[in-house]
């Protein structure tokens, strides 16, 4: 099978490199994420003039016709670079909920603003007692007239800080841990009775805490159909899974690579450390694990652009489980033979660490995803 990219493919990855190389050192990252927003919204408008934020749309929604493949080799370069603009979040998430789901309007104004790069958005989905469970959801909304009143709470809702609209999913029919009676709406930030915690994670970049009380919205905010949003979330998370894999396997060949010219320059006993051949074993398994996570990570991306389906489903979770064991592996073993300066605030490593870290624990865990994998027929 040939892995190769196409010349529009290459182009795309050249681009996003050199955004990186030149406008995105370690230093000017490590300022971004102790301002306001937390991210530069100067490099936000440039991602939408490069095109980036309507990549993974649609012509038909008013993209350019990308898809898995491309959010994937956008997404790998980002991870090399650290990158906190809320393309994940705004883009990915909530920008792909209403690409899937939403009636005229939402994909006409919303999603258009989205791509444009004037709008923001955040999917809350994460309830606390779910588990990573998507279905498992306590937050209601019950139809009052025209429209519905919301009641509930969201933790972890990534990119909240900065968002101007959230995609909120609420149970309007069935129980607590029921497949059906989903129904995802678009709710405007400012909107009466919604409350937010914003606070910063541990990878440097932005969440908030919701609270929704009484909120009421319109038939017209329904995202979807009204108690078939699971599926909807199922599609966008899975796409979710994917970005931030390749964010994971950028990040693990900067760390795996750094880690080899450290080992070539520190010096112990009067010789490199990187003549030691346990520390060579260690160096040939960190690139070992990054190779296989890459491999899971383009069968998956694939599987995604040929058809959404049982066998898409499947290699998600297959390569969710990989990330969580190649991404510890790498990051723990990077940290650890940069001696105690793997550890400080002022080298890169650490940071790339948290964030695989992070991103073990996003949209389900690896032992979550590896009970899933056994479950999906």
């Amino acid at each position: 099978m040939d892995f190769s990219f196409s010349e529009e493919q290459t182009l795309l990855q050249e681009s996003v490199q050199r955004f990186i190389e030149k406008d995105y050192a370690f230093d000017q990252r490590q300022k971004l994420i102790k301002t306001d927003d937390g991210f530069d919204r100067g490099n936000w408008s440039t991602f939408a003039e490069l095109g980036w934020l309507g990549l993974p749309f649609s012509e038909e929604a008013g993209g350019y016709g990308g898809g898995a493949i491309e959010t994937m080799i956008i997404m790998e370069e980002f991870g090399k670079g650290l990158v906190v603009e809320p393309y994940l979040s705004s883009v990915l998430l909530a920008g792909k909920c209403i690409e899937y789901g939403g009636n005229a309007d939402q994909i006409e104004n919303t999603l258009a603003e989205v791509i444009a790069g004037t709008k923001l958005g955040a999917f809350a989905f994460v309830e606390p007692q779910a588990r990573f469970n998507l279905a498992d959801t306590v937050t209601t909304a019950i139809q009052k007239g025209d429209g519905y009143t919301l009641n509930g709470f969201k933790g972890v809702v990534l990119g909240g800080p900065s968002a101007d609209f959230f995609i909120i999913p609420a149970r309007t029919a069935g129980a607590q841990r029921d497949v059906d009676g989903i129904t995802l709406f678009l709710v405007d930030s400012n909107t009466a009775g919604l409350s937010q915690r914003d606070y910063a994670t541990v990878d440097g970049l932005r969440a908030s805490e919701l609270t929704i009380d009484n909120v009421s919205v319109s038939d017209a905010a329904v995202v979807g159909t009204v108690n078939n949003g699971y599926e909807l979330m199922e599609r966008v998370i899975d796409m979710g899974i994917v970005a931030v894999s390749a964010e994971a396997v950028g990040a693990m060949e900067v760390l795996y690579k750094t880690t080899v010219e450290y080992c070539k320059t520190r010096e112990q006993f009067g010789q490199p450390i990187g003549k030691f051949q346990v520390l060579q074993h260690r160096m040939v398994d960190m690139f070992v694990e990054h190779e296989q996570t890459k491999s899971l990570l383009y069968m998956a991306a694939m599987r995604l652009d040929e058809e959404y389906g049982v066998q898409a489903r499947k290699a998600v979770s297959g390569l969710k489980v990989q990330v969580a064991k190649g991404g510890t592996f790498v990051g723990q073993n990077a940290v650890q033979l940069h001696g105690g300066m793997g550890m400080t605030d002022e080298l890169n490593v650490g940071h790339y660490f948290k964030r695989l870290t992070t991103i073990d624990t996003l949209f389900g865990n690896g032992d979550f995803h590896l009970k899933k994998y056994g479950q999906i027929a």
